[in-house]
């Protein structure tokens, strides 16, 4: 599928520093051991024809802007990426075409619809969108530990700043009017903003169970009938005229607002090809490539009534679960950019500029989350073999609520026939300190609601 407009655009015509910048800063990038500025010349495409004086200004603005390092002087320099930059999203020439086009008004852009030549001839572990370079660099920032554990165990080590993150920036990027500050209070002590939509608080919450969902599920999760529908129920629950629409492929047509692109309309195909897309996902060895294609291919299929984006936001964090790799909360990605860089793909079948912003968020991620395990300290393998455990006894002490002075006696009785008699001793000891550690910033970890932890409050200091 091809944008004939698209094509006829060239770099000459862009405007501002950025798309004069961005031919050369690709070429730079794809060689992580440095290029001379002859060998940037020889790779650069023909039709840009950039003399010897131009290639330098240019690479001495990427120099000084902190975007290329320079090893050696005059003839002898080499040029180098910078490793771990994730402040300013780079954009490749592909990409600021499809940029250029995509700002072009509706009625001046083609029809599309959905291509089953697209879907049909992608071969998982043949057919690629990442390179093999991409994959290994997002492999490198986004391994925490080469040790080999559980599945989820790294999820749930920054749990309780992912369900705060990926919540408000997912919802963020459907319009929701939430702060930071308004998604962590209402997910920590379930207290809604004054004034905002219901429906906002409606969506935020769906995305902590969903979060939920996918981290305490990390061995049984997959890419399968089972959990797809299940994700979209969570995040579609109370947002649908049709409650029943919550985790069902769609049975009518939907459009796609501010775009050309018309999606599949019969029910029979929508099936078809929602189970043939969860197939060649599940087939795709790579956790990169596979959470890319999951942001590409399922809201482009629009399965769904509504919700299909938030659906795949939340997928493409499977692999990451999984293996334990660090997740994605598209921290900080332009909402017009993300906008434009999916109907680019639906229109287009052009996924550059949707690559692009995928790389720089999960690098964007993979700095955040490697700062928030620095501050976290290494966890205690004790309290992660029990943490289901644990959770279960602080909720209960909490919501019967069982009064101080008899705390003892009760965990003594509920580990009794739970937990191994080689443990019991030491479960009771972190039981017995993470409730005397409870307080308003952290008992939502334990499932506790803000009334009930009120309630527990006032038997436990009376």
């Amino acid at each position: 599928m091809a944008c004939l407009l698209q094509q006829e655009l060239k770099m000459s015509d862009l405007e501002g520093s950025d798309a004069r910048l961005g031919p050369v800063l690709e070429i730079i990038n794809k060689h992580p051991h440095g290029i001379s500025m002859i060998q940037v010349k020889e790779q650069l495409d023909a039709g840009l024809a950039l003399g010897d004086k131009a290639i330098k200004y240019r690479l001495k603005t990427l120099v000084d802007s902190g975007r290329v390092r320079m090893q050696g002087t005059r003839r002898w320099a080499k040029y180098l990426p910078v490793e771990g930059d994730s402040n300013e999203i780079f954009y490749s020439k592909e990409s600021y075409q499809l940029a250029r086009h995509m700002s072009q008004p509706v009625s001046a852009r083609s029809p599309a619809s959905y291509s089953v030549e697209l879907i049909e001839s992608y071969e998982p572990n043949t057919s690629c969108y990442l390179t093999v370079e991409e994959k290994i660099r997002l492999e490198k920032v986004g391994t925490e530990s080469g040790d080999e554990q559980p599945a989820g165990t790294y999820a749930r080590r920054i749990m309780d700043r992912l369900l705060i993150d990926l919540s408000w920036n997912s919802s963020r990027l459907e319009g929701n009017t939430y702060s930071l500050l308004d998604t962590r209070r209402l997910i920590t002590f379930d207290e809604e903003a004054e004034g905002a939509d219901l429906t906002d608080a409606q969506m935020i919450r769906n995305h902590r169970d969903a979060i939920e969902f996918l981290i305490e599920s990390a061995e049984e999760i997959n890419f399968n009938r089972h959990t797809i529908l299940n994700l979209h129920g969570f995040l579609a629950n109370n947002l649908l005229p049709d409650p029943m629409s919550a985790g069902r492929i769609r049975t009518i047509p939907v459009g796609i607002s501010g775009s050309t692109y018309l999606p599949l309309d019969d029910p029979y195909r929508i099936e078809a090809y929602f189970d043939l897309t969860l197939r060649k996902i599940s087939e795709i060895e790579n956790p990169f490539e596979q959470a890319f294609i999951v942001l590409l291919f399922l809201p482009y299929l629009q399965p769904f009534d509504d919700v299909n984006k938030r659906v795949s936001r939340m997928a493409a964090n499977i692999p990451f679960i999984k293996k334990n790799l660090i997740p994605i909360s598209f921290i900080e990605v332009p909402t017009d950019s993300y906008t434009k860089a999916l109907l680019g793909f639906y229109e287009c079948g052009d996924a550059s500029m949707m690559k692009d912003l995928f790389i720089w968020a999960y690098k964007k991620s993979a700095q955040h989350y490697a700062a928030v395990r620095q501050q976290l300290g290494a966890p205690d393998p004790f309290r992660m073999e029990y943490r289901e455990a644990l959770q279960i006894v602080v909720r209960e002490l909490v919501t019967l609520p069982v009064p101080r002075k008899k705390i003892g006696a009760f965990i003594k009785a509920w580990s009794t026939s739970r937990i191994p008699v080689a443990d019991q001793n030491r479960f009771r000891e972190v039981v017995e300190i993470e409730v005397i550690s409870l307080h308003e910033g952290n008992y939502a970890r334990f499932r506790i609601r803000h009334s009930e932890f009120l309630s527990w409050k006032a038997v436990w200091d009376s």
